[in-house]
C-alpha cells in the first residue's frame, strides 16, 4: 500500500451518457492539491459548486449512489469512485457538465485508462489511514446482508452474492492487493435481472441503460412476445436470449463477473469514507443501502476515535510538515514561530509537536529557578497549530493571513517543563464559514491532557 498520497498529473476527460439520467457529459479528472480528498464539480449550474464525495451527503439509493451538496446532485458516483480508489489516489476534483458520469460500458474500466494516461503523482504527505482495530459488523436481517471489517494492515475486499438464480447461482470475488484492480475488477460491468428492466423504466430509471453498457440476466423461460416488447422498449431490432442466459449480450468477461462488479460498488461506496481504510472487508450479498449505511457506521467510528484519541508520536517517522515547510505557510518567526513538526493534517484535524527545551528565550524571566512553560505560550502554540489546519483548506496558504479571533474553556490541567514534547491536537467544531474557523483544542505530554480550550480564528486574504 502508498505511504505517500497521491493525485494525477495532467487534467483527462472522458464523455458519454448516465446510466440513470440518460443526459450525455464530459467529465474530466483534474489534479487536486494535498488533502483534498474527492470532490465533483458541477460546472453545469450557477456558482460551478462543489460536492463533496462524503456519504454523508447521499440522497439517493435507487439502483445506484447519488450524493447532494450546495444545492447540487450527481448521480451514481459508485465507478468513478472505485476506479480512483483502486487506483490509490487520493486527491482529485472531478468536473462534470452534467448530472451523472458517464456510464461507459457499465464498468470502471475507461476510468481507469483515462487515469492511467494521466499519470500518477506523488504528494509530500502521508496517506491518513483508518485503520481497523476491532471488528465492525452491520446487518440487514431481512435482506440477509451482512458486511464485517476485521483488523488487517492492509486493504482487501470480498463480495459473496447469492440470487437464488440458476444462471449466477452463488458467486464471490475478492480482491487481495490494489494492483489486481485493473486487470481482474476494473472491466466488470453493471448487471440487471430482465424481470426488473420494466420496472426500471417505469421508475424514471436506466434511462441511459443500453445492452452495450449493462448485462442483463434472463433466469426464466421468455416468450417471443415479451421479447419483442423488450426490443421497442431498448430501442433495439433485435433481442435474442443466449444459451448462458445473457440478453443478447458479449460474452461474460469473467465466470464470476456479477460478482466483481458487487465488489467494484462496494469499493465505490466505501470512497464515501473520506480516508483509506486498513482492514479486510467481507460483505455478504451487498448493494448500495448496505454499503453507505456501513460506511456511515465507519465514519461515526472515526469521529468518536478522533475525539476520545490520543495522539502517537513516533519521532522516526517523516512529519507531514517539518520547519522549514511550517515557516513557508505561518508568517511566524523567532522567536514566535512555536512549533516544530505537524505529523498529522487532513480536512478537519490537524497534530503538531512543540519540543520544550530551557534555551526557549522565556525561560529566562519565567520561574527562573522553577521554569514551567507559560500558560499563553500554550494557547500560542496550539493557535499556531489550529492556523497550519485553516491555512490548508486554501489554495496558496502564503497569500492569507491567519488571526486568532477568540478563546473559550481554556483548562490547564498539569503543567509543562523542559524536557517535555506537548502534543498539540486541533479538530474543527463546524465547517469553516466564510473563512471563519471554529476549533477544539487539547495538548498532551506522555499521553496525559496537559491544556484543552475552544479556539475561533479567522484567515484574511493579504490584498484584501
Amino acid at each position: 500500500m502508498n505511504d505517500k498520497q497521491h493525485t494525477i498529473q495532467a487534467p483527462v476527460t472522458v464523455s458519454g451518457i448516465g446510466l440513470h439520467t440518460g443526459v450525455v457529459s464530459n467529465m474530466t479528472f483534474r489534479p487536486a492539491p494535498v488533502n483534498h480528498g474527492f470532490k465533483f464539480q458541477r460546472i453545469d449550474l450557477p456558482g460551478q459548486p462543489v460536492v463533496a464525495a462524503d456519504a454523508d451527503f447521499v440522497v439517493d439509493l435507487s439502483r445506484g449512489t447519488t450524493i447532494e451538496q450546495n444545492g447540487a446532485r450527481v448521480n451514481t458516483v459508485e465507478h468513478t469512485l472505485a476506479a480512483l480508489v483502486g487506483l490509490q489516489l487520493d486527491n482529485v476534483l472531478i468536473e462534470l457538465d452534467g448530472p451523472e458520469p458517464p456510464i461507459m460500458d457499465g464498468s470502471s474500466i475507461e476510468f481507469v485508462k483515462a487515469l492511467q494516461q494521466a499519470g500518477m503523482q506523488e504528494q509530500n504527505a502521508l496517506r491518513n489511514y483508518f485503520e481497523i482495530t476491532s471488528g465492525i459488523t452491520y446487518k440487514d436481517e431481512s435482506r440477509g446482508v451482512e458486511i464485517v471489517a476485521l483488523p488487517l494492515d492492509d486493504y482487501r475486499l470480498t463480495a459473496m452474492v447469492d440470487y437464488n438464480s440458476p444462471v449466477l447461482g452463488s458467486q464471490h470475488a475478492s480482491i487481495t492487493n490494489m494492483d489486481q484492480f485493473a486487470g481482474e475488477i476494473a472491466p466488470c460491468r453493471t448487471f440487471v435481472f430482465l424481470h426488473e428492466l420494466e420496472a426500471l423504466y417505469k421508475q424514471n430509471l436506466i434511462k441511459g441503460g443500453d445492452l452495450d453498457n449493462a448485462i442483463v440476466i434472463v433466469d426464466r423461460v421468455v416468450k417471443d412476445e415479451e421479447l419483442s416488447y423488450l426490443s421497442d422498449l431498448l430501442k433495439k431490432p433485435k433481442v435474442q436470449v443466449k444459451k448462458e442466459g445473457v440478453l443478447n449480450n458479449t460474452d461474460l468477461r469473467f465466470k464470476n463477473e456479477p460478482a466483481r462488479h458487487k465488489l467494484l460498488d462496494l469499493m465505490g461506496d466505501l470512497a464515501l469514507i473520506g480516508r483509506p481504510i486498513k482492514g479486510q472487508i467481507l460483505a455478504a450479498r451487498p448493494g448500495h443501502a448496505a454499503n453507505i449505511a456501513f460506511a456511515k457506521k465507519v465514519k461515526k467510528m472515526i469521529r468518536e476515535a478522533s475525539i476520545k484519541s490520543v495522539p502517537t508520536y513516533d519521532p522516526k517517522k517523516k512529519p507531514v510538515m517539518d520547519i522549514n515547510q511550517i515557516a513557508a505557510t505561518l508568517p511566524h518567526r523567532y522567536p514566535f514561530l512555536l512549533i516544530d513538526k505537524i505529523i498529522h493534517l487532513d480536512e478537519t484535524t490537524v497534530t503538531g509537536v512543540k519540543n520544550i527545551t530551557l534555551n526557549e528565550p522565556f525561560f529566562q524571566g519565567h520561574f527562573p529557578g522553577n521554569p514551567v512553560l507559560p500558560g499563553v505560550i500554550q494557547i500560542e502554540a496550539m493557535a499556531q497549530t489550529g492556523g497550519i489546519l485553516v491555512l490548508s483548506t486554501v489554495d496558496n496558504p502564503e497569500d492569507y493571513w491567519p488571526y486568532f479571533l477568540g478563546i473559550d474553556k481554556c483548562r490547564f490541567k498539569r503543567k509543562v517543563i523542559p524536557g517535555d514534547t506537548i502534543i498539540f491536537k486541533c479538530e474543527l467544531l463546524a465547517p469553516i464559514k466564510r473563512g471563519i474557523a471554529k476549533m477544539s483544542g487539547q495538548a498532551f505530554v506522555a499521553g496525559q491532557l496537559v491544556m484543552e480550550a475552544e479556539m475561533s480564528a479567522s484567515i484574511v486574504k493579504k490584498d484584501a
